[in-house]
């Protein structure tokens, strides 16, 4: 259950992320591959080709959630990932994935994937089977720990503050070392949001223009491209999707 703040302004702490419906999330986003899967998918395969296979040590998904494309993807280039999650509905989740294999509903994003990197390996099984689940939140991440960060649908969708936005923004670029680098997408513009018929969950709408004031001062090589509005997925109310690369500074 969500609470108010005084002013109306809810910041992440005010959310039940343990309560998170994962199954309801995934009906509505993952079951099968949407238009808006096939942009992201080939924006960050472009990335992580810039890298040889198995070339990063350690790579981090901040705020994994139950989406395991983005883990996928990072598993042709990393020897690592750490799949940083504090929802414990979306840690049980990802233990069971990875317990028991996933789902066949993701194998046509691995089947994408890999066709796009065929570094990528041959299973979903396979490629999850670098990933290790590190239950908590940006305040437990050591600065300067990866080689590489990912970060999908996370610092916009969790917080009304834009000010609690934008250091999460600043905690993602700070937990690669100098020189790492960073591979993002966000939701343009959305509002509060419901997942099904459960209850409304904080969001800080960002533009471009806003990804720019936040990351620009912080990293090198930063662009920006977008994915158009996805009309197979529910209103959530953004207009799109945009996607980041960057880096860490190197004396930063």
């Amino acid at each position: 259950m969500t609470r108010g703040r005084p002013g109306g302004v809810r910041h992440n702490r005010d959310a039940d992320w343990d309560a998170w419906p994962v199954a309801d999330y995934l009906a509505e986003n993952y079951r099968e591959l949407h238009p808006v899967d096939i942009g992201v998918i080939r924006h960050h395969s472009a990335f992580y080709r810039r890298f040889a296979p198995g070339s990063l040590a350690r790579s981090l998904e901040f705020g994994a959630g139950p989406n395991l494309y983005p883990l996928m993807l990072a598993a042709a280039a990393s020897r690592q990932i750490d799949a940083l999650e504090p929802s414990s509905a979306n840690v049980d989740y990802l233990r069971d994935q990875l317990a028991r294999g996933p789902d066949d509903s993701w194998d046509a994003f691995h089947a994408l994937c890999r066709r796009l990197d065929p570094a990528l390996p041959g299973t979903p099984a396979e490629a999850l089977a670098r990933v290790r689940i590190v239950p908590g939140d940006a305040d437990d991440v050591l600065a300067g720990s990866y080689d590489l960060a990912s970060m999908n649908f996370v610092a916009e969708s969790v917080t009304e503050d834009f000010t609690e936005a934008a250091a999460l923004c600043a905690a993602f670029v700070r937990s690669v070392r100098p020189g790492g680098h960073l591979v993002a997408s966000f939701m343009e513009r959305m509002p509060t949001y419901r997942i099904g018929t459960g209850p409304a969950w904080p969001a800080c709408p960002m533009d471009a223009d806003v990804l720019r004031s936040v990351f620009a001062p912080l990293t090198d090589s930063l662009r920006i491209d977008r994915v158009a509005k996805d009309r197979t997925l529910p209103e959530y109310g953004d207009t799109g999707v945009l996607l980041l690369t960057a880096r860490r500074p190197e004396g930063a």
